[in-house]
């Protein structure tokens, strides 16, 4: 099984502390995003949205992390990220459509001007990062409720509904908004836990 991606990509790393959470490890294939392999045609065959990652197994191919983690969860062995109830599957994919719609998009204009866009040696937009704050802060304060009530993210289960927030609370951390999470102490406690976690660790590259 090949993942073809890059280690620093967010996406990516979702995939990439799935397999550790289930104790594999990936064949993976580096894709250099600043040369744009990822829009070369041999890898657009793979993703035709020149995104990463993209998964091939056996010759059958499947892109989106979201839709690969769930696919990597049922056919690896090792513990189950994905609940076995009705109500805990529901509650998952309830906040899985959380992260995507609600919280990523304002983290990732906070993370592309104060992380992405230092590292190409640019002044981080301050105008666009307030927008992207204000977006998220209503996301953090959601997410502060309902971990004032469960251990993870979508109940008294770590899943792959945590895995989908871990990359870009680290890069909002590393962007200098540190303090927004930390003054949501429930936020703040349940991301001290699932960044110290052996498989996120191994996800990073620690």
């Amino acid at each position: 099984m090949k993942i073809y991606g890059n280690p620093f990509s967010t996406c990516t790393r979702k995939v990439l502390a799935t397999f550790a959470e289930k104790g594999h490890t990936p064949d993976l294939v580096v894709i250099d995003l600043a040369k744009g392999e990822h829009k070369s045609p041999e890898h657009v065959a793979r993703q035709p949205f020149g995104q990463v990652p993209a998964l091939e197994e056996d010759g059958w191919r499947l892109y989106e992390s979201r839709a690969i983690i769930r696919y990597l969860d049922t056919v690896l062995s090792g513990p189950a990220l994905i609940p076995s109830d009705a109500r805990g599957v529901a509650r998952m994919e309830q906040w899985i459509s959380v992260e995507s719609a609600n919280f990523t998009p304002g983290a990732m204009k906070i993370i592309y001007q104060t992380v992405f866009g230092r590292w190409r040696g640019q002044t981080p937009d301050m105008d666009k990062v307030s927008e992207g704050r204000a977006q998220l802060i209503r996301a953090l304060d959601v997410m502060d409720r309902a971990l004032a009530e469960s251990e993870f993210i979508a109940g008294d289960q770590y899943t792959l509904a945590d895995i989908c927030f871990l990359p870009y609370l680290e890069y909002l951390e590393a962007g200098d908004e540190g303090d927004t999470l930390a003054t949501r102490a429930n936020v703040s406690r349940w991301w001290t836990a699932a960044r110290a976690r052996p498989a996120w660790q191994k996800a990073i590259g620690k």
